[in-house]
């Protein structure tokens, strides 16, 4: 929020009016300093039970400021319950247990919601429906299971229609999968579906994932390979490859190493959007897929992955500067962020401003057609002592998701990433 005062010279002397505007600008996915933040499980008030006063509140409260773009809804929990329908649960705000359920189904009625969520979407946001969770039964035995499911979504929260819409007229803007459990199977035909059906919709719709750090996820990276997604919030937390890993930690705990040097965190989050950025890049089937580094809003959000503002700012800026890839910083959750002190604000004052476009650097590409994939690197380059004389050479041993293998007879730049057996 930009706070301005205006000064008016009137007659009997000079008024000083202060004016609170806000700024309303449409939801820009190819931006590249968005912050979405989970909101619906009161993740606070499950670990401070006495402290009701910061526990969640209601949805329109955190869409009062320009600072969150995003919000899911979390969590539609249980894919098939009751009449053949899902379930939501959204923690002291919306339950079936506390708000009713449809007749002949255990889906929540919280069509009270309908304001909040086209109050949120008035004001630039974007408000998806979240699948899944840390605890949700969230899987499909079949890909034509998938498929058919991707018309009941349609018709509960997106363009369709139905007698059981949970947020009545309101209409989302699109899906999330938070997919933690389970199996792979029928997720890429969910979302081949759903994107069938949003292409016939009357607004622009998003589909989103939130794949835990380790590269690829076990539940959603296969969807991730053969659907065509909006936007990856990567789960840096409750993992090894956290916001917060120790300096100690070296990249032989991710599967590679390099040899006799010991990483920070920054690194291991960079090389972590290296592979990201890669798979952006050359393996999705949206070549413009956006990557976010997802992080605990406080101490208490996650078991592990808090980090300070200014520290996950700097994770964002040097993101940012390097990946084209990157589209901004994921919380969890709301709750969280404004009973830390309105962390979310932080967080997106020490990102600092992106853009919608961002400059290619040199990239590894990786050729998919063969089994054995082929690595070709633009880097490193080096330049020997006679300055006129510059060697480049091409490592072309065993590559690890399109970052070249290390190789004893080249010579590299200072921060050249590899891998190493």
């Amino acid at each position: 929020m930009v706070m301005l005062k205006r000064l008016s010279s009137l007659a009997t002397g000079t008024l000083i009016v202060a004016t609170s505007l806000v700024q309303i600008s449409a939801y820009d996915n190819s931006r590249s300093d968005n912050l979405a933040v989970y909101w619906g499980q009161n993740s606070y008030g499950a670990t401070h039970t006495s402290d009701t006063a910061n526990w969640q509140k209601s949805l329109s409260t955190y869409c009062q400021d320009n600072v969150i773009n995003a919000i899911p809804l979390a969590f539609l929990d249980v894919f098939f319950s009751t009449g053949g329908d899902p379930e939501i649960n959204f923690s002291n705000i919306c339950s079936s247990s506390t708000n009713g359920v449809f007749s002949g189904t255990n889906l929540a009625n919280c069509q009270f919601m309908a304001a909040d969520i086209q109050a949120c979407q008035a004001k630039g946001k974007i408000i998806t429906i979240s699948l899944g969770g840390a605890s949700g039964a969230a899987t499909f035995s079949s890909d034509a299971q998938g498929q058919a499911f991707a018309q009941t979504i349609w018709n509960l929260f997106l363009g369709g229609s139905s007698s059981t819409r949970p947020f009545g007229s309101a209409v989302l803007d699109g899906v999330d999968l938070d997919i933690e459990g389970g199996g792979s199977t029928g997720f890429a035909a969910f979302v081949d579906q759903l994107r069938t059906l949003m292409a016939t919709g009357n607004k622009p719709y998003y589909v989103t994932a939130a794949p835990q750090c380790p590269f690829p996820d076990a539940y959603i990276g296969a969807a991730l390979n053969a659907a065509s997604f909006d936007a990856v919030y990567v789960q840096f937390y409750n993992n090894y490859c956290g916001n917060n890993a120790p300096s100690s930690l070296t990249l032989v705990r991710a599967g590679i190493s390099q040899p006799g040097i010991y990483l920070n965190r920054l690194k291991i989050i960079i090389y972590n959007f290296i592979v990201r950025d890669n798979w952006a890049r050359t393996q999705s089937p949206n070549p413009n897929v956006k990557v976010y580094i997802g992080a605990p809003a406080s101490t208490t959000a996650a078991g592990s992955g808090y980090v300070d503002a200014t520290t996950l700012g700097n994770l964002a800026i040097s993101a940012r500067a390097q990946y084209p890839s990157f589209g901004g910083i994921m919380l969890w959750d709301a709750s969280q962020a404004y009973a830390n002190g309105r962390y979310d604000v932080a967080v997106k004052n020490a990102m600092g401003s992106g853009t919608g476009s961002t400059t290619t650097p040199s990239t590894t590409t990786t050729t998919k057609t063969s089994t054995t994939p082929t690595t070709t690197s633009t880097t490193p380059t080096t330049t020997s002592t006679t300055p006129t004389t510059t060697t480049t050479s091409t490592a072309t041993p065993t590559s690890c998701a399109g970052v070249a293998a290390w190789s004893s007879t080249v010579a590299y730049n200072g921060g050249s990433w590899v891998t190493y057996k």
